[in-house]
């Protein structure tokens, strides 16, 4: 209690950025209402959500009061747990559709590892990085980054959870790419990796369904998305299917939307054309029943929730708070994007839910804790901004 006390004392409350705590509720709120409308009533999926928000309080409180610097310094340990739930998920994890993600803990609650993976790897990079600060533009480092970050990825795709792995990578792109990493690297990197993935690219298109490169539910998204409506398969038909009847949705919707919880026939969601509108496809139901004036408050509150992230890391008082305020706001950017891109068809269909506004409970968890960290770091701030580091 007296470490407690002190590290409270010590504390700038005047930075306490009650603005990202707004957002955060307010985004939520719109979530389980939206949840509600989504789901059957009998099938509890509002209450679940509203535990996982106080859950999440929890969290957030828990991380707000103990010093960032302090849980940082268990990264290694915070690296291993993450290995072990990930690993966990091989011996105690449930199917579901094809996927092996979750862990019951009851019979109606599930956890889901990959989730838990985003901060907490945020967490252990940022605190690694600093550690090695001057090592940054080294072989050996950059090489014992990559292999302590292809452990998890690796566990992630192999669930299989392809879109989630994706994010991920690339927030750790991000996050590298923030600790001062000399451009010629970068540029190095950029040179070999776009030919690279046009070259995969090439072989997922040309090679037939059962011999690519991809598994065959992934070849059905991708290939399919790009398919004359004649030429494509009975999977690949369902999914588009899902994609267009998400679109129709959100036109439909019109400026202010027909409402939360209505009846009309004409909607989509009544109509039971989502197979998942509480999760994936909750934006939709937000398009429909809010219309455009509710999907562009989500969007907004997302991108005040991004500023306010990227904006605290810019006044961090050390290298891993900015790594780790300004990696979690790419995670929340990144992870919109592809949400949004998935619900309106710019891109084929993934299973990646919308921050803060989908149901889940591992992700709400895993989002306001991260949020608690943020709030954190912001009531540590110094006058003088930590030395960049030199490229």
């Amino acid at each position: 209690m007296k470490h407690i006390y002190k590290t409270l004392k010590n504390y700038q409350f005047r930075h306490f950025n009650f603005r990202l705590l707004l957002y955060v509720i307010i985004l939520t709120t719109i979530g389980v209402l939206t949840i509600g409308s989504a789901t059957d009533p009998a099938d509890g999926y509002q209450g679940k959500q509203i535990m996982g928000i106080i859950i999440g309080l929890v969290f957030m409180l828990v991380a707000v009061i103990i010093s960032y610097k302090f849980i940082f310094l268990f990264y290694w340990v915070i690296y291993a747990v993450n290995a072990l739930l990930l690993v966990s998920v091989i011996f105690f994890g449930d199917n579901h559709m094809g996927a092996k993600r979750w862990i019951s803990v009851t019979e109606t609650i599930n956890i889901q590892p990959s989730e838990f993976t985003k901060i907490l790897m945020i967490i252990f990079l940022a605190t690694y990085i600093q550690k090695n600060a001057e090592k940054i533009n080294t072989f050996r480092f950059l090489l014992t980054f990559a292999i302590l970050c292809a452990f998890p990825l690796a566990m992630i795709v192999t669930q299989p959870d392809l879109s989630t792995t994706i994010v991920i990578f690339a927030t750790f792109c991000m996050i590298i790419f923030l600790s001062g990493l000399s451009m010629k690297i970068v540029l190095g990197v950029i040179a070999i990796g776009v030919p690279t993935f046009i070259v995969l690219l090439y072989f997922v298109f040309t090679l037939p369904r059962d011999h690519n490169i991809i598994k065959g539910y992934q070849y059905d998204r991708i290939v399919g998305f790009y398919q004359n409506s004649e030429d494509r398969s009975t999977e690949t038909a369902q999914l588009m299917y899902q994609q267009e009847n998400s679109v129709l949705a959100i036109g439909s919707g019109g400026l202010t939307g027909k409402g939360l919880n209505n009846n009309t026939i004409t909607s989509v969601k009544n109509g039971n054309f989502l197979s998942e509108p509480h999760t994936d496809f909750i934006f939709t139901i937000v398009g429909e029943e809010l219309g455009f004036i509710g999907s562009a408050a989500v969007l907004l509150l997302l991108l005040l929730i991004v500023f306010e992230c990227i904006y605290v890391g810019g006044h961090a008082s050390d290298l891993q708070g900015k790594l780790f305020a300004c990696g979690f706001g790419c995670l929340i950017a990144l992870q919109t994007v592809v949400n949004i891109s998935v619900v309106t068809m710019l891109i084929p269909n993934t299973g990646l839910t919308l921050p803060f506004v989908s149901y889940g409970l591992s992700s709400l968890i895993t989002m306001y804790s991260g949020i608690g960290v943020v709030l954190n770091i912001g009531m540590q701030r110094t006058k003088n901004i930590y030395e960049e580091v030199r490229m």
